[in-house]
Formats: C-alpha cells, sequence, structure tokens
C-alpha cells in the first residue's frame, strides 16, 4: 500500500461518498496478496502450502519474487506479478529492456499461472507518465515470445476517481489526469484495470461515514443514487461504481476492474480491531460473488494481506492487515 492512500481516500470520498501453465475461462473470486516486509514469515513453500490448504485460488506478489515463483511451479494458484514501481523508467525507456525484464522474470520460471503482470501499484506525481509506455512494451514483450495471453495492466487507489454519486464519476483532472489514455489502451487489449478498495481508508478520511456502511452491516440502503436509480446498502460497492463511471466517462466502459487490494487492519486503530477485520474481510469473500449495483455479477478479488508485516512503515495500522501471523496462525477466523 501507498504511503498517501489515507490523503487520496479523504479527497476522493469527500467527493464521492510453459512459462504459462493457463490461464482459466473462470477463476474463484478471492485472491489473497501476499507481502514480505516482515521478520519470521514462513518460507515461500509454506506459503504456497497454506494457501492450497486454505483453498485460496489466487494470489498477488509486489515484485518478481524468484522464491515464490519457484514454490507456485505446478501449484495452480492464478497469478498476478507487480513489476515493481522501481522498474517503470527502465520498462519505459525500450521494448528490449521490457524483453529483458520479461526473459529474467516470466519466461524463467515454468509451471505458472499467470493471469496479469501489473505495471506499476499506486504511481503518483511526474512517474505516472511511464506507466502506459511501460505497459505497450511489457505488452510488446510477451507478445513477442508468445505470452500474449498475459494480460498488463496497473493497479490504482480509489484517489484517481472524482465525482457522487457513483454514477458521475470520473477520473480527477489533478490525481487521475493520467488515466483516460491508459483506460483506453485497457479497453484495446481487454485488459482489466486493477483497483485498490479500501472502505477503511474511507471511512477514516470522512468522519460522516457511518462504520456500518463501510463494513457491509448497514440494514438497509444508505446512498441512493438518483441519477442512475442504483442504491447502495455498502460503501465498497459505491467506491467500485465510482471507478466504473469514470472508465465509461474517459471512453473505456468495456474494461472489467479487478480488486486488486481489499482489505481491514486488526489493531493500531480504534476502528482497527480483530471483530471488524474479521467482518469487512468475511462480508467481503461473501459479497464479491454478487458484484455491484452497476457491474452485477463476480467481482475477482485480492484481499491485502496474507501476513502481518512488522517492517511496514507509515502508521501503525500498515502493519495489522495480515490474516496471518508469521507462525501461520489465523490473526482472526475467517472462511474461504
Amino acid at each position: 500500500m501507498a504511503g498517501h492512500r489515507a490523503a487520496a481516500y479523504l479527497f476522493t470520498v469527500a467527493l464521492a461518498l510453459g512459462v504459462l501453465a493457463s490461464i482459466p475461462a473462470a477463476v474463484q473470486s478471492i485472491g489473497v496478496c501476499y507481502g514480505v516486509i516482515g521478520d519470521g514469515l514462513p518460507s515461500a513453500s509454506d506459503v504456497v502450502q497454506l494457501y492450497r490448504s486454505k483453498r485460496i485460488t489466487g494470489m498477488r506478489i509486489y515484485f518478481p519474487d524468484g522464491n515464490a515463483l519457484r514454490a507456485l511451479s505446478g501449484s495452480g494458484i492464478n497469478l498476478v506479478i507487480d513489476t515493481g514501481n522501481d522498474q517503470l523508467r527502465n520498462l519505459a525507456a525500450s521494448t528490449s529492456n521490457a524483453a529483458a525484464w520479461v526473459k529474467a522474470n516470466i519466461q524463467a520460471y515454468q509451471g505458472l499461472t499467470i493471469r496479469y503482470i501489473t505495471v506499476g501499484n499506486e504511481v503518483s506525481g511526474s512517474d505516472t507518465q511511464f506507466i502506459l509506455p511501460a505497459m505497450k512494451n511489457v505488452n510488446a514483450a510477451l507478445s513477442a515470445v508468445g505470452l500474449g495471453g498475459i494480460k498488463v495492466s496497473t493497479a490504482v487507489q480509489s484517489g484517481v476517481t472524482q465525482g457522487f454519486p457513483p454514477s458521475q464519476g470520473t477520473f480527477s483532472n489533478s490525481d487521475g489526469s493520467h488515466m483516460p489514455p491508459i483506460a483506453k489502451y485497457l479497453a484495446s487489449t481487454g485488459a482489466p484495470l486493477l483497483a485498490n478498495i479500501y472502505p477503511y481508508f474511507a471511512y477514516k478520511g470522512t468522519p460522516s461515514i457511518d462504520i456500518k456502511y463501510a463494513l457491509f452491516t448497514a440494514p438497509g440502503t444508505v446512498v441512493h443514487d438518483d441519477i442512475s436509480g442504483k442504491d447502495y446498502q455498502n460503501l465498497f460497492d459505491a467506491l467500485v461504481d465510482t471507478m466504473y463511471s469514470a472508465l465509461e466517462s474517459a471512453g473505456a466502459g468495456s474494461v472489467p476492474i479487478v480488486v486488486s487490494e481489499s482489505g481491514w487492519p486488526s489493531a493500531g486503530d480504534a476502528a482497527a480491531t480483530t471483530g471488524n477485520a474479521r467482518t469487512y474481510n468475511q462480508n467481503l469473500i461473501n459479497h464479491v460473488g454478487k458484484g455491484t449495483p452497476k457491474r452485477p455479477g463476480r467481482i475477482e478479488t485480492y484481499i491485502f494481506a496474507m501476513f502481518n508485516e512488522n517492517r511496514k512503515t507509515g502508521l501503525e495500522t500498515e502493519r495489522h492487515f495480515g490474516l496471518f501471523n508469521p507462525d501461520k496462525s489465523p490473526a482472526y477466523s475467517i472462511n474461504f
């Protein structure tokens, strides 16, 4: 997660209240993000076994971690691989750079089920100029070696959008001005937009939000969209549909959304309790098969995160998003 996220959510919600084993036609809705910024974490092989024992069918990793990629070989776990933001300039510079990256980080590993390569995660500032050329170069490099079935995208947070109600979502003139060309490119390639969706940060940034709306526990409609006629009973749906409306406003309404991160911390703040984390994540798992008011149907979603990571910087909550502790014991009970 990026350190600027809470501020971005405040702004948004104020306005919005072989190498490739296979790419299955249909996948389970829920995956879990696997971060490694912590002490005493299990070996990659143990992590893969934990995913399989819990029947978690998808994993997102934040860089091409060789240990994880070797352990994942033959597992059948659907994989999202981030390039890492530190690679953006290099990948944008030339197709040969992208080809070298693909050779070293994709072709070098066998028996993987790679769904997406994420070129940049919550990129901000001047670095956003490198996202689209890097995506194009990585796409070309994959196609050149017969791996064009792997979709290339980027991951964004809700701060790139603006507008309320959800039907009025657009890309922000400030934090999201780089997004329309990216959205149109995704439409041309058939790739989804990866979106990190966090009702927790929206709730923290906007005191008027009822926590029940953020936790999927509101007893009825909280927001009625007078323009679309849609009713919203939870904030997750409102944030996702605002992103869908932004894609439509950019002329890219055909682009699906994959929720590449969503979660709730279990410690570090008054609202960050094991009870709230369990409630949010269990309700998220139960909900994503239904879709949103704007887009009914299964939403491919990745919970953040597999483990509590004690070496993460930033607010104390950043270290407590895990479903599991480093010793593989559950941080709280949850059913996949």
